[in-house]
């Protein structure tokens, strides 16, 4: 299912105006106009999405799967990868995705009730992805996640999950207190995310003896769960111009 998920994230994006790969969308302003119509149409709008009509209520989701550029894309689809094929594996191919799918939505749904008068859109899979990473966090917290840290010149290097995401969170609640409502990074999707993915691994596993299945399976070397390089510190936001 993640791979599923990442596979149709790029389709959709490769066809889609933001890719600027479709020719019979145009070129310049031609261009930018419906990339502006197409992140209306299917990114959530606040004020539409109280407001407006009952489609709206639907945008939260379609918003999952509609990226603003390649590298909002390329930075969703690489944490996603990384932490998502053995969350995947601890749930279940049907209950990640349902996971996915719904806490995505409330984190996007979140961030909107917050920016209700908002009319900018809102786009990106960043909220579901923190989801992902909040229940990782409490699944394999021991688990080697490999860093590149910008003030350390981009040395690789490993720290245990439960030092990376907790750094990464604290990160997303600096930033979300000093964010406006207009174009960026949608911070507050990420730490809305981010809790619903840990309470939800904490209500539905908390109480099964720890992590079993994909941490098991991926024991290597020196017995601890080692993850594929991650950068530091966050996945791409998703507020669009």
């Amino acid at each position: 299912m993640t791979y599923t998920l990442i596979v149709l994230c790029c389709l959709i994006f490769m066809i889609s105006p933001a890719s600027g790969l479709n020719p019979s969308y145009g070129t310049g302003d031609a261009l930018l106009a419906a990339q502006r119509a197409y992140f209306h149409r299917w990114g959530v709008v606040p004020a539409n999405l109280f407001d407006g009509p009952a489609r709206e209520a639907l945008t939260p989701a379609t918003a999952l799967f509609v990226h603003g550029s390649w590298v909002h894309l390329l930075g969703n689809m690489l944490f996603l990868y990384v932490f998502g094929a053995m969350t995947e594996e601890r749930m279940g191919r049907v209950q990640f995705f349902l996971f996915y799918v719904g806490c995505g939505y409330l984190a996007l749904l979140g961030y909107a009730a917050a920016n209700s008068s908002s009319q900018q859109s809102l786009v990106g899979a960043s909220g579901a992805i923190s989801a992902v990473l909040g229940a990782f966090l409490f699944l394999f917290p021991g688990a080697r996640v490999t860093s590149l840290l910008p003030f350390l010149f981009f040395l690789p290097l490993r720290f245990p999950a439960w030092v990376v995401l907790p750094f990464w969170a604290a990160l997303q609640w600096l930033a979300a207190g000093q964010a406006s409502s207009g174009p960026g990074v949608a911070y507050l999707a990420h730490l809305v995310g981010f809790s619903l993915g840990f309470a939800f691994a904490w209500v539905r596993f908390g109480k099964k003896g720890g992590p079993k299945g994909g941490l098991r399976k991926a024991v290597v070397g020196d017995g601890r769960a080692k993850v594929k390089a991650a950068p530091a510190p966050a996945p791409e936001g998703e507020n669009q111009p």
